[in-house]
């Protein structure tokens, strides 16, 4: 994801000069939507157990995937 300062939005004002919308680019905006799709998998995943790396390596190569 490009940091916040490589965004280039560009805001819509009304008549008093309040911002009421952001126009970005289609690639950044793709890329904020990929993004808050990897985090909201990550929040879904949250409580799911974990395992040890080391303990993974080595049931992949029991299994001769590794």
């Amino acid at each position: 994801m490009p940091a916040a300062a490589s965004f280039h939005p560009q805001f819509v004002v009304d008549h008093q000069g309040h911002r009421t919308s952001v126009l970005l680019p289609v690639e950044e905006y793709e890329t904020l939507l990929e993004d808050l799709s990897d985090l909201a998998a990550v929040a879904e995943r949250r409580d799911e157990p974990v395992s040890d790396h080391g303990d993974v390596v080595a049931r992949l190569k029991a299994d001769g995937l590794l």
